[in-house]
């Protein structure tokens, strides 16, 4: 028995040694292990909040799928933020005399994480106007494609050959954005085509409008139609224009040839 003491009291004198103050606060071995544990099953149990309410109560509801995963996403920012300061103030860390100390290092920290500043509050601000959800077919800098999530740092965007680029998140605030589907799923496509100068406009428009009528990807409605643009070089340039649920299955831009 004095052997278990002794073993013990080592261990607890172990765990109470005292790494650093701030502030009249004693962190220990003790209050740093207890501050790991409870954060990581803070992340954790954050994580498994966002996706329960993403997949399973907000599913109920009339919002959209990336409206759900931004609400999702605020209300997982505000239990980490809540339980963090929890966490804290129940390891018997005061709060109130680490505000010098958070300064300091705030300032320290600015200057080499500015980027990483600047990509979560764009999240932010994507998750609050919602210029991008999840879902949405987007263009930015050159890259089209599916948004497929909105991290904390960066989105994923999957192409239409299947390759997932990842995007700085301020990239979408503050460059120009194309996103096909903000105003409703139904996407244009331009088809440019062109024929000999000698051709009958009227004859070629009934074909070109007859072939998209015959495929089944192409809206009824609002119907195909063909326009004529110019004279060119070689012929008469035309542009097909019909539209279709989602783009999804076509490769490209939808404003030019699939």
């Amino acid at each position: 028995m004095e052997i278990v003491s002794s073993w013990f009291s080592a261990v607890r004198n172990l765990l109470d040694f005292t790494l650093l103050t701030a502030g009249g606060n004693r962190v220990t071995i003790w209050t740093v292990l207890y501050l790991m544990v409870l954060l990581v099953l803070l992340f954790m149990f954050a994580r498994k909040i966002k996706k329960w309410l993403a997949e399973k109560v907000l599913t109920k509801s009339s919002l959209n799928l990336g409206a759900r995963m931004a609400l999702a996403a605020i209300i997982r920012y505000f239990v980490i933020f809540i339980g963090v300061v929890i966490i804290l103030q129940t390891a018997g860390i005061n709060l109130t005399t680490l505000h010098v100390l958070a300064g300091t290092v705030g300032i320290g920290l600015g200057f080499g994480l500015q980027n990483i500043a600047s990509n979560f509050i764009s999240r932010l601000i994507i998750l609050f106007e919602r210029p991008i959800t999840v879902g949405d077919q987007i263009e930015v800098g050159g890259i089209g494609g599916d948004v497929v999530a909105i991290n904390t740092r960066s989105t994923t965007v999957v192409t239409n050959d299947n390759i997932a680029i990842i995007i700085p998140n301020s990239k979408f605030v503050t460059e120009n954005v194309v996103n096909w589907s903000l105003t409703g799923s139904d996407v244009q496509f331009r088809v440019p085509v062109t024929v000999a100068c000698n051709s009958d406009l009227k004859r070629v428009s009934e074909l070109l409008e007859e072939v998209a009528r015959n495929n089944p990807d192409v809206l009824d409605s609002p119907p195909p139609s063909v326009n004529f643009l110019q004279f060119g070089d070689s012929g008469l340039n035309l542009e097909l224009r019909v539209w279709k649920h989602d783009s999804h299955s076509w490769e490209g831009n939808p404003n030019q040839c699939p």
